[in-house]
């Protein structure tokens, strides 16, 4: 599947709390981050892993900035109104409703408003691999998504589990994270390059 349209953020936080302590810990204490990230697709008859990297930011609420550079160059942005989808490769631009995209989507937990428990059932799930663990059910019967599990240390999030209804599983894991870094207004914002194929709103 070469699509990908996932999206999380970091934040630290204190030693003893438990997966859903840090969850609500970031979404209090954040309001940007920026992070390196590899992203790992699993599952749905894939003969093998499709692997991904790149650098994400964002700022609260609503937008971020994710920058695919391997294996191949796309950029996801969200510009606090819209979301928009550039593929270099195929000189193609997705562009949609910001609200409509997040809904229950891993982007609502982490870039968006603070109210996630609107949009997700929450509860811890132990510790596993050093770190502590937080499952995230979307209540909206239309996402895409069947469970996020979240990954925590001091340090802060640290890996993003994402589950869907096809049996099909991406592995986000976090580095260099920045906390609370300043953006320039412009991070946020995109203009569809010319010539460029423009598809939806």
């Amino acid at each position: 599947m070469r699509r990908f349209l996932l999206i999380l953020f970091l934040a630290p936080l204190s030693a003893l709390a438990e997966g859903t302590d840090r969850l609500k810990n970031f979404v209090e204490t954040t309001r940007s981050a920026k992070a390196d990230f590899t992203q790992t697709v699993t599952g749905n008859n894939a003969k093998k892993p499709q692997q991904a990297s790149g650098e994400m930011q964002f700022s609260r609420p609503g937008k971020f900035r994710w920058s695919y550079d391997k294996p191949y160059e796309q950029l996801i942005v969200g510009d606090g109104d819209k979301l928009w989808i550039y593929d270099k490769d195929l000189e193609q631009v997705t562009v949609k409703s910001l609200d409509q995209a997040l809904g229950g989507s891993p982007a609502a937990l982490l870039a968006g408003s603070n109210e996630i428990e609107k949009s997700f059932a929450l509860q811890n799930a132990g510790t596993k691999d050093g770190l502590e663990w937080l499952e995230a059910i979307p209540k909206m019967p239309d996402s895409t998504f069947s469970t996020v599990r979240m990954g925590f240390d001091n340090s802060g999030l640290k890996v993003m589990e994402l589950n869907d209804h096809f049996g099909q599983q991406t592995l986000i894991k976090f580095s260099n994270l920045q906390k609370n870094p300043e953006f320039a207004a412009q991070t946020f914002e995109f203009t569809p390059p010319k010539g460029a194929d423009v598809i939806g709103e």
